[in-house]
């Protein structure tokens, strides 16, 4: 759909800040891996600290730059929590469909994700590892009806079989971008009506600075 990992002397219209949660091993940084570089790593190892990838694609001839954020589940890094969600206008909250446990922890998630995010911030369910179909414990109904009910996209994808992957990040960040540009055409009308005709060029979405040396992000690690 465009370049992975972005070209720099393009114009960048939009950056949008999407964050990764849900339980450790749902495969989270599998999902990201396959998004950002198609890849996926049967030996992947849990994430410390949060990280993040970037990928630039293209909407409706604007050129839009997904930095994807991923931290670990595991309860010590909680404390994360404000520093990760800031600035985030998406969310992919994702499960492993083999483990009901990791289903049930999605309401908790999804609690934390609206006390420190914005309150219109787009979010898809993911129920993850599709392809193992035959170990399901989380019926799609019961995901559906949940998501349904939170007003949240779903999609159940495989990362190792790239099912669905690209599907849901597009869906999420497509879904952003016509929230987005639908507020900037108001600001623009509004700016018309008061006899400024300068129209909002590459509005920005505020997200935290990049930090140098790599995708690691040392703001936010935990010992």
């Amino acid at each position: 759909m465009a370049n992975k990992h972005g070209d720099f002397s393009q114009k960048i219209d939009y950056v949008f800040k999407v964050v990764l949660i849900g339980d450790s091993a749902v495969g989270k940084s599998q999902l990201l891996a396959r998004f950002s570089r198609n890849e996926f790593s049967l030996d992947s190892k849990a994430t410390i600290g949060v990280e993040f990838q970037t990928r630039t694609l293209n909407i409706d001839n604007k050129t839009i730059k997904a930095q994807i954020w991923d931290t670990a589940g595991q309860e010590r890094y909680r404390a994360v929590t404000s520093a990760y969600y800031r600035g985030a206008v998406g969310a992919m909250l994702v499960y492993d469909m083999t483990k009901r446990q990791s289903f049930d922890h999605v309401t908790r998630w999804l609690e934390e994700l609206r006390g420190h995010a914005d309150k219109n911030i787009i979010v898809m369910l993911i129920g993850n590892k599709l392809d193992l179909g035959t170990l399901r414990a989380v019926p799609a109904e019961d995901a559906k009806e949940f998501a349904e009910r939170e007003n949240l996209f779903f999609m159940e994808t495989s990362a190792l079989e790239a099912t669905n992957v690209e599907t849901a990040f597009l869906t999420v960040l497509t879904e952003i971008y016509r929230i987005i540009s639908k507020k900037a055409l108001i600001a623009n009308d509004e700016q018309e009506s008061s006899g400024n005709s300068a129209l909002l060029r590459g509005t920005k979405i505020a997200i935290p600075p990049e930090p140098s040396g790599g995708s690691k992000s040392s703001c936010c690690m935990s010992n």
